[in-house]
């Protein structure tokens, strides 16, 4: 391991800025709990390893860094190990370099990113961790908020990523990324090394990057609040979506009936409530039912909502994991071929 010169103790106003939005959002952990923060080497994961470090030393929290090595790049091996040399010399106490295989369905991006959650999660069973501290700042909530808006998605998803998710914890989406970047060069400075800069982020052959390049002519065209109106309307989206997933639970409680492998509500009663609520309903149906929530496109909602809202006597609506809708003597019925509910699952849109 390469001997780096230690941190020193006074910092700037950008890396204060850092400590405290991360001293914020662990504050409730107990002394004693194991963190673990995820790094890459690049400037937003290290300015965010060097404030993890030293806000876990005020909470006397065990810090353990992970650095995903995805292989996808020549001496990625090398970039992963200097990652980690750097999370030690910053203070914490164990730093873990993890290798792992990019394959799957959704592209190389998405491969990657499910792949790396997966390694965090792992890891955060393997060291007892409560929670995985990650780097995303404003400009990554603003980008995946536009990202998602192309796509026509619904409020729950426009809500984007949340600050606390499970273990996922996002202490830096209020951050601006030129704070999160000052941060950097201060600690790394200290420490005498240089923040990797992935070439992947100027292609654009990645969706990501793209949006990114279109952030820019945004900004430059709209001015540079537009930025942080995304990421503000994804903090509004994200509160819209909790209260009408309260909302839908108590219409779900109150209308369905479940019996044996078939679940059913009053088809007049359903369609009192608002559609937003309706469409939550019917979801969640079809998820107690057995469907895999990605599995549910809003084309298949909005067929079984026409059973209710756009009655006609049309005949049965056949959904993923062979689950059938109908309308039969004034009640949706939906019916799955296995009697094992799957409930639990949380309602979306």
């Amino acid at each position: 391991m390469t001997e780096l010169t230690p941190a020193r103790h006074w910092a700037t106003s950008e890396t204060l800025a850092v400590r405290a939005a991360v001293q914020s959002a662990l504050i409730e952990c107990q002394p004693g709990d194991t963190i673990i923060v995820a790094c890459s080497g690049g400037p937003d994961s290290l300015a965010l390893a060097a404030a993890t470090s030293f806000v876990g030393k005020q909470l006397d929290l065990l810090v353990i860094a992970v650095i995903v090595d995805h292989q996808l790049q020549q001496g990625s091996g090398v970039i992963a190990q200097k990652a980690a040399d750097a999370c030690v010399a910053f203070g914490i106490e164990q730093a873990v370099v993890a290798q792992v295989t990019v394959e799957g369905d959704g592209g190389p991006e998405a491969a990657a990113r499910q792949a790396r959650y997966d390694v965090l999660e792992a890891m955060a069973v393997k060291f007892h961790a409560n929670s995985i501290v990650l780097g995303h700042t404003l400009e990554d909530q603003a980008e995946t908020v536009l990202l998602r808006l192309a796509r026509g998605s619904g409020t729950r998803t426009i809500a984007a990523m949340q600050s606390r998710n499970g273990l996922l914890v996002r202490p830096l989406l209020q951050t601006p990324r030129e704070v999160v970047h000052a941060s950097a060069k201060d600690v790394c400075d200290v420490i005498g090394v240089e923040p990797w800069q992935d070439p992947h982020n100027q292609d654009p052959r990645f969706s990501r990057v793209r949006v990114r390049q279109a952030m820019d002519l945004l900004n430059e065209a709209l001015g540079s609040g537009f930025t942080n109106g995304l990421a503000r309307s994804a903090e509004l989206a994200s509160d819209d979506a909790d209260a009408l997933d309260a909302w839908a639970a108590l219409a779900f409680d109150a209308s369905v009936t479940f019996e044996e492998s078939s679940m059913s509500a009053d088809a007049e009663e359903l369609l009192q409530l608002p559609r937003a609520i309706r469409t939550r309903v019917i979801r969640r149906m079809c998820i107690d039912l057995g469907m895999a929530s990605d599995a549910i496109s809003m084309s298949h909602v909005h067929a079984v909502d026409a059973l209710i809202s756009q009655w006609h006597g049309q005949g049965p609506v056949s959904l993923p994991s062979r689950v059938n809708a109908r309308r039969e003597y004034g009640r949706l019925t939906l019916t799955a071929p296995a009697s094992t509910p799957n409930a639990g699952e949380p309602l979306a849109t």
